[in-house]
């Protein structure tokens, strides 16, 4: 099959793109670019064309703009030039060149994409103006930026990440997709690009830093894979082969990962609350710790302190930039940093007394023939079949609400303290207590209607705060 019917199977497979979309191709003048452009061409797929000059390669890097340029007329569409000063943001951000290259490459690539957005959605909505009764009209156009990343890229990003140490997500190379970002050449390897571009008689331009092997990439595609090759002949073939599997395999991970967190993990507003014993028994331990902590900044070095946190007294905690984990008695409670300075407690069924900022919480379970009902604020009984362990204590915060006693409508604990006309440093000490995501006591002040005593009260859960 021809590199040409290949590429448009690949499009229909992964469901990249169609002709009715707006493409950008990202165009360095190489021959994968140059290849990527003339497939768009011979596809019927309308395109413009973007070019970075990252000024690191003085009259090479300015005759690949030229180059680049002369591609708008031959192609009959729009160039869009960038030129950056790369050195100058690598030195200001502390980065290496090829990460700064990397950075303004793809900011730059949003921005274009936005500008395209906004200019399809003009085009809409003159067109909803002038055609009315087209449905067709109401269809807004996707607009994709496509890269010529192809077959030895994927595998090399595949050996470079197996080597950094990503982890699973790492070993699935290059996705063909990732937003609007699209890559439709890694199904072909680089020599079927060189093939088609010598086949189709196209001018390209060389870069000469490829040769070099002081990019960790260009080492990995001049002197690794090569020696690999030496001992392994198949050894691209056997890897893509191995880039599909590692994509099921991936596929898998993510299903199981997903279980053990609808097992493990219990949601409360923004904060996740882990029994210990219950993750203690998970296994493989670490890997599942790191599943669940990674998406809030903690590294693969920070599984450590989580396992140490697990053999800890409560009030012991680790901090990622946006994040805390903290051992709270029989939990492990991972909360955003915003929210550590409300302090929290959980109260587990066996617990009696909890100090905390104010004083200490005394809680009982009682039977209600032997229980008198006090007017006293300090004082929350409160029906034991409506109560759900454990319970939180925490400080309040703006946006709680609850039923206040007596009422059958719910009102924000914020208008409650204004109304019993709570200064600004009387508000600050207020705390409540949490049944299920509910607020059962506002600690001091009303409970909720939803968990008073009544006649057919049988068991009563009394709270008592003993202030110092």
């Amino acid at each position: 099959m021809s590199l040409f019917n290949r590429f448009i199977n690949y499009l229909t497979k992964e469901n990249l793109f169609q002709k009715k979309d707006d493409l950008i191709v990202a165009v360095s003048g190489g021959v994968d670019s140059i290849a990527l452009c003339e497939l768009c061409y011979q596809g019927g797929f309308p395109f413009e064309i973007a070019h970075c000059n990252f000024q690191l390669r003085g009259e090479e890097s300015d005759r690949d703009e030229a180059f680049v340029s002369s591609l708008g007329e031959k192609y009959n569409t729009k160039v869009f030039i960038k030129k950056f000063a790369t050195k100058a943001y690598a030195k200001e951000h502390k980065v290496t060149t090829q990460v700064a290259a990397r950075e303004l490459r793809y900011k730059w690539f949003d921005e274009l994409i936005s500008l395209k957005r906004g200019q399809s959605l003009l085009s809409n909505e003159s067109e909803k103006i002038s055609n009315k009764n087209s449905s067709d009209a109401q269809k807004l156009n996707s607009t994709f930026l496509l890269t010529a990343h192809h077959a030895n890229d994927s595998i090399e990003t595949l050996l470079m990440n197996f080597f950094k140490g990503t982890g699973i997500k790492g070993l699935h190379g290059i996705l063909p997709k990732q937003g609007k970002i699209v890559r439709p050449l890694l199904f072909a390897k680089k020599d079927q690009l060189v093939s088609f571009v010598n086949e189709n008689n196209l001018s390209f331009v060389e870069d000469s830093s490829n040769a070099s092997d002081k990019y960790t990439r260009n080492y990995f595609r001049n002197q690794l894979i090569p020696s690999l090759q030496t001992l392994y002949p198949r050894v691209n073939e056997n890897l893509l082969d191995n880039l599909e599997r590692f994509k099921d395999i991936e596929t898998l991970y993510g299903q199981a990962i997903q279980l053990h967190k609808k097992n493990l993990v219990e949601h409360n507003g923004d904060e996740l609350h882990i029994p210990v014993l219950k993750l203690l028994k998970a296994k493989p331990l670490k890997t599942i710790i790191y599943e669940i902590i990674k998406e809030f900044g903690f590294t693969t070095n920070q599984v450590k302190d989580v396992l140490h946190l697990l053999e800890s007294e409560t009030g012991k905690y680790i901090n990622s930039a946006t994040h805390k984990i903290i051992r709270n008695r029989k939990w492990i409670i991972i909360t955003p940093q915003y929210l550590t300075e409300v302090s929290l407690i959980v109260i587990d069924e066996n617990d009696h007394e909890i100090n905390f900022e104010i004083g200490k919480i005394k809680v009982e379970k009682l039977e209600s023939a032997d229980v008198k009902i006090s007017d006293d604020n300090l004082t929350a009984a409160m029906d034991a079949k409506d109560i759900t362990f454990p319970l939180l204590l925490r400080k309040w915060k703006q946006g709680d609400y609850f039923y206040p006693l007596g009422m059958q409508k719910k009102k924000k604990v914020g208008k409650l303290l204004n109304d019993l006309k709570i200064s600004l440093p009387g508000k600050e000490k207020i705390w409540v207590i949490e049944s299920n995501k509910k607020i059962i006591w506002v600690v001091g002040k009303r409970i909720d209607d939803r968990f008073k005593v009544t006649n057919q009260t049988k068991n009563i859960i009394r709270i008592r705060l003993m202030e110092p």
